[in-house]
């Protein structure tokens, strides 16, 4: 393991798609990729995160209403993404 700023990192091996990783190294150079693929990963764990809480309140309180929805999204993009987010999902 190596130290960094952003803490202790370790190098690790994973298996892509070639097509895949060519298009990262196009968007990222061969430098930005693990950069690219650890915010990736951090935003994954956050959605899963997200979708935890989701349940655990389903299971406890039922199915989120559309307006609880919405109010969520406001709270978490705004107003204005709130409708792009909307409009990205319908």
């Amino acid at each position: 393991m190596k130290s960094s700023r952003a803490g202790t990192t370790e190098n690790i091996s994973v298996s892509m798609p070639a097509d895949l990783i060519s298009e990262l190294r196009n968007r990222t150079g061969r430098r930005g990729l693990s950069g690219y693929i650890t915010e990736a990963v951090r935003h994954q764990l956050a959605m899963d995160g997200l979708g935890e809480i989701v349940a655990s309140h389903e299971e406890e309180h039922g199915e989120l209403t559309e307006q609880e929805v919405e109010d969520a999204r406001r709270e978490l993009f705004g107003e204005g993404k709130a409708q792009d987010a909307e409009r990205g999902a319908a």
